[in-house]
């Protein structure tokens, strides 16, 4: 039986001019999940990225902990434009409670699932981004075959929809699993002859409780 390990970037760079970047807390979250790989002798027979800056910053400190190979850049990876389907693109129009940010873009979400006109805001329809999320795990479940294991550095919100799909067969949890996940956290898929499974979401033991982070 093989394995997916889905990985949330660490903390980016919120009220930043360029949110995609790790904060110094990101980073070390990041190096937090490389530690805890070698403490526990894990080492992926193949790793995959988004094509997000904060997903590759998270990327070579944990595998660089395990003396791990290059990962593969796949884009089917990335996060939905979150600032700018709430309409907070440049830094001066974001709240600065991540609170009142949030409420902003659960009600960007509702309308973007629900392909409310207008909703497209984020550079791609919720059907398109559901689409190369599910076409990335596809290629992701063909190197996990046979008993080997698989990693993809990503985001929330792909994590949210995989989530959602596996343990209800559509995307009708993605808001509400999407809203949880913590950052460098780590959602396990297994893979066998009945198909793929959720065998563990959000796990982030590794991850210090004064450093644990949604945002």
């Amino acid at each position: 039986m093989g394995a997916i390990q889905l990985v949330r970037h660490g903390q980016a760079s919120w009220g930043a001019d360029d949110y995609d970047q790790l904060s110094t807390l990101g980073a070390q979250q990041a190096a937090a999940l490389g530690e805890s790989w070698e403490a526990g002798g894990f080492r992926p027979d193949w790793s995959v990225c988004g094509s997000m800056k904060r997903h590759a910053q998270t990327a070579v400190p944990a595998l660089d902990a395990i003396d791990g190979d290059l990962y593969d850049v796949d884009p089917g990876w990335d996060e939905y434009d979150h600032l700018a389907l709430a309409g907070t693109s440049d830094p001066a129009d974001r709240p600065d409670d991540p609170r009142e940010f949030q409420a902003i873009l659960d009600a960007a979400l509702e309308r973007w699932v629900a392909g409310e006109a207008g909703a497209e805001d984020a550079g791609e329809t919720f059907a398109a981004f559901e689409s190369r999320v599910l076409g990335a795990l596809d290629v992701a479940t063909e190197h996990a075959g046979r008993g080997r294991s698989a990693v993809a550095f990503t985001s929330g919100g792909p994590i949210g929809l995989v989530a959602s799909h596996l343990l209800v067969g559509d995307a009708s949890l993605f808001i509400t699993l999407n809203r949880v996940v913590i950052n460098a956290s780590v959602t396990t898929v297994i893979v066998g002859r009945g198909g793929r499974r959720l065998l563990a979401f959000n796990e982030h033991t590794h991850v210090p409780t004064a450093w644990q982070t949604f945002r």
